[in-house]
Parts: structure tokens; C-alpha cells; sequence
């Protein structure tokens, strides 16, 4: 670009005009064009000398800045480093260093060897792969694996990240779990409140390939009243009808409603009555496996102990729920002789927990405050 004519700041103006009302038209529109970086750095080093740059007012040096970032393209900040090269140095040079690269040890053409064992061995570990390089160098000589014998066994997971590797190896990945936004992960606290449940379910067993009986337990955490269900299946004709059932035969209000991660409890269908009936879901927590132990010791010490393991089969689901519900559940909360923890405080404040036997409770309201189920 011949740009001779132009020699003061009033023709930079003009030019500038011009070049921005000509950039609405395309075929008019002015444009700079170099074959390399250093003869645009000298084009700019020509014009901040030719100018005068550094002996001019800051807004003829505005006009000057913005005539070279309109003709080279370059930003702000790369012509604001290059002034201030131009100053320090006297002249604008481009770095032919370049920046620091790391020496390539392994090559596409050891990228590709690998591609071609992963797929042939199905993708073994870090270490087998090693030891098949190793194989084929020194027993079978093939000079192509001279770099991949001596590879390292985390080198090997780097390869295979490499987009090369990707794009040609036969691999797969495991399902990833699609979230479940039911039911929130938390471990309730009911702050000596009634209405907190836990709920588990107990199979009785298989038998030639059939299903057992499916016992229904919830459990409230301070007050400890059980209540006990039986289906014949966990899907959602059993379970929704019977859980219904017997959250309304609580003598207090449910406010949460706590499972593990079971699917019979953690799905729709479950999610939508509790919530018609206000109540609210939690669920284990992960790697907290006492999360919901009070149901699974009410499941040993109650269930299993009145019912046994053996197999129960699914056709008398209906005869052992109206035992539960009939004579069962009135005997655990009414009748059966329990124990309670009692917190004693010492001098210094600590507490201590003991149970206190007091043998059997005959007033149900006493049964329902301080009740606690060995």
C-alpha cells in the first residue's frame, strides 16, 4: 500500500472518514493487506516514525492509533505493546523465539501403533498395553515400537485423551445415570416432632423362581409407631393404594416421608401422593448408610423375627396384611413391652444415654410419648 501522500493529522481524519463511510459498501470498501507479520510490524514502525508519535498531543495521538488499528486489524492492546516496544527499543521487531515447546517424545505414528493394539486387544490396562509394546519390540522386533517399549503406564491414558486416538479407536463408555430429580438427599431432623417416617421394604424371599411377599415398614423417628403393610408386588397397583392406606391410619399428622433410593418409593407415582397429601420426600444420602437404619433394625428386630426368612408366597399378601392391620399393628403399639432411652446430664454436661426397662405400658398415651422399641 502506497500511503506517501498522506503526511499530516488532518489527512489521517479525512482518510479515516472516508474508510468508515465506504465499509457500508463492500465494493468500495478500503482494505490493508501484507504477506507476513514482520512486514506489518514494519509498516507500523514506519508510520509512528513518520508521524512523529511520541512528540504529539494525546488526541492527535488518538487519530494516529486508531488510523493504524483501521489499516492492520490489530487490537488495542497488541498495537499498545508495540508502541511501547518502539519506544524502549527504537524500532518494532517481532520475536523470532517463538514460545517454549516441550520436546515431542511420541509421535502420530506411535499414536496410531496404539490405536491399532487397543483395538485389536479390546483396550486393556496401562500396564498390559506396556507389556505388549514391550512383546513386540524386543521378542517379534518391530523397530516401530523402539518409543512405545519404554512408555509409561499413566503415558498411556494421555494418548488416549489425544483426538487422533479418539477418532479411530473401538471404544465405549459405561451408561451414565440420568438424574433423578425426586425426593431431596438429606438426613431429616425432626427435632422431637411426630410425623417424621421412615420406610423400608423387607422381601421374604424367591422360591423357583417365583416372588415372595413384600413387607411394607414405616416408623416414625421420635415416637417410634410402626405401622406394617404386605403386597404381593412393589410395582404401582400394590404399593401406591397401600401406602395410602396406612399413612392415614397414623394418629398424627406425616410430614416427612424418608426411603432409600429404592425405585417402588423414589418415582412418580409415589412423588405425586405425597405431594397431594403435603407431605415431604427425602431420601438416603450417598456413602451415609445410616441414613435410614432405624427402619432397617425395625426390619430385623420386628419383622424377621414375627415373620421369619423363609418363603412366604405371594397369594397370601391379602391374609398377612389384615393381620397387620387387624391385630398385628395394634399389638406393637399398644401391648408390646418396650424400653426407652433416658438422657441423664452429669456435672460437667455430659450426657449419657441408658435404657431403663419399666415393663409394660398400659396407657397408650404414655406408649406414645416416650415409647422406644428394643
Amino acid at each position: 500500500m502506497n500511503d506517501s501522500r498522506i503526511t499530516n493529522i488532518n489527512q489521517i481524519e479525512e482518510f479515516i472518514k472516508v474508510a468508515g463511510k465506504n465499509k457500508n459498501n463492500n465494493d468500495n470498501r478500503v482494505e490493508f493487506e501484507c504477506r507476513s507479520r514482520k512486514e506489518r510490524y514494519a509498516w507500523i514502525d514506519q508510520t509512528l516514525g513518520r508521524f512523529h508519535y511520541f512528540s504529539l498531543r494525546k488526541k492527535e495521538r488518538g487519530i494516529v492509533r486508531g488510523f493504524i488499528i483501521s489499516m492492520t486489524g490489530i487490537s488495542i492492546s497488541q498495537l499498545t505493546k508495540l508502541i511501547a516496544k518502539k519506544k524502549r527499543f527504537g524500532r518494532i521487531f517481532s520475536n523470532q523465539s517463538g514460545r517454549h515447546k516441550f520436546a515431542v517424545t511420541y509421535t502420530t505414528e506411535d499414536v496410531a501403533l496404539l490405536v491399532k493394539t487397543d483395538n485389536a486387544h479390546g483396550r486393556l490396562s496401562g500396564k498390559a498395553t506396556r507389556h505388549i509394546f514391550e512383546r513386540e519390540y524386543q521378542i517379534f522386533n518391530k523397530k516401530e515400537y523402539v518409543r512405545l517399549q519404554n512408555i509409561s503406564f499413566s503415558h498411556i491414558y494421555n494418548l488416549r485423551g489425544k483426538r487422533q486416538y479418539l477418532s479411530h479407536t473401538l471404544f465405549w463408555q459405561k451408561t451414565k445415570p440420568a438424574p433423578i430429580n425426586i425426593g431431596k438427599r438429606e438426613k431429616p431432623m425432626p427435632c422431637g416432632k411426630p410425623g417424621y417416617i421412615r420406610i423400608d421394604t423387607v422381601h421374604q424371599g424367591d422360591c423357583d423362581k417365583e416372588k415372595g411377599v413384600y413387607h411394607i415398614n414405616l416408623v416414625d423417628e421420635t415416637t417410634q409407631w410402626e405401622l406394617i403393610g404386605c403386597a404381593e408386588k412393589i410395582s404401582e397397583q400394590y404399593l401406591e393404594p397401600l401406602l395410602q392406606k396406612i399413612l392415614q391410619q397414623f394418629p398424627f399428622q406425616v410430614i416427612n416421608f424418608h426411603s432409600d433410593n429404592g425405585s417402588e418409593y423414589i418415582n412418580k407415582v409415589v412423588a405425586k401422593l405425597l405431594n397431594k397429601l403435603l407431605i415431604k420426600q427425602t431420601k438416603s444420602r450417598a456413602r451415609h448408610c445410616n441414613d435410614n437404619a432405624l427402619a432397617e433394625g425395625k426390619n430385623g428386630s420386628i419383622i424377621r423375627k414375627w415373620m421369619g426368612r423363609n418363603f412366604i408366597h405371594k397369594n397370601y399378601a391379602a391374609m398377612i396384611n389384615s393381620f397387620y392391620q387387624d391385630y398385628f399393628n395394634i399389638y406393637l403399639n399398644y401391648h408390646r413391652p418396650c424400653g426407652f432411652a433416658t438422657i441423664k446430664v452429669d456435672a460437667r454436661g455430659k450426657e449419657k444415654r441408658s435404657m431403663m426397662y419399666t415393663g409394660p405400658l398400659t396407657k397408650p398415651l404414655n406408649r406414645f410419648l416416650t415409647r422406644r422399641v428394643f
